[in-house]
């Protein structure tokens, strides 16, 4: 047991060497983009209605269903591990959201851009060199802070300091959880399956097993 809890979240994860895309990187980021899409698109039904029940309660607690609507950036980055990974993804998941009818309209693609530079920042500031569980879970929590960013810019400024500060918790805790750690735990569900045998996320959780 206390070799598997060390090997899911050792603290220092080398990346590979190389940061150029390759094809099969660029296939797989974008077959992930259509696929968190395609999560976004269906999620947004249920999702509106449990924000609408938790705004209820308290204003700005209704961020903590915003974690799925980010889970493309965390994703992108610690499967495909190369420079901008998790803005790809996470901008074609809201491209294809935004195609197959999003409630916020073409707004979507800027929503995935924002969300997608965020959960980006924390891979950049290590120079792309580490990716490991408490990464990914800060990746999330990020991808929820650029969301809000963009929301204050774009009406949320006009509302309370209270509102603003909890939907900003919310969205964080929500992107930790929900985008994060879920991300984390997808991609090496993804590797047990050895359809990540060609990138360093499935090699390594292969060699461990």
């Amino acid at each position: 047991m206390a070799n598997t809890m060390t090997s899911s979240t050792d603290v220092m994860t080398p990346a590979p060497v190389g940061r150029r895309w390759r094809v099969v990187d660029i296939v797989v980021a974008a077959v992930l983009g259509v696929a968190c899409g395609l999560l976004f698109w269906a999620w947004n039904g249920p999702g509106f209605a449990l924000y609408d029940v938790l705004e209820a309660v308290t204003p700005g607690l209704g961020g903590l269903t915003q974690g799925l609507w980010l889970i493309g950036g965390p994703l992108g980055a610690v499967i495909i591990r190369r420079p901008g990974a998790a803005i790809f993804v996470e901008l074609v998941a809201a491209i294809v959201s935004a195609l197959f009818g999003s409630a916020w309209g073409v707004a979507t693609i800027w929503y995935g851009l924002a969300e997608g530079i965020g959960a980006e920042l924390i891979f950049l500031l290590l120079a792309y060199r580490h990716y490991n569980l408490p990464l990914t879970i800060v990746s999330g929590a990020l991808a929820g802070a650029g969301e809000w960013v963009y929301e204050l810019f774009t009406g949320n400024i006009a509302k309370t300091v209270t509102f603003n500060v909890v939907y900003l918790v919310a969205n964080m805790i929500s992107g930790a959880v929900l985008a994060g750690a879920l991300a984390w735990l997808l991609m090496r569900a993804l590797a047990r399956t050895g359809v990540l045998a060609r990138f360093a996320a499935g090699r390594e959780v292969t060699a461990r097993r």
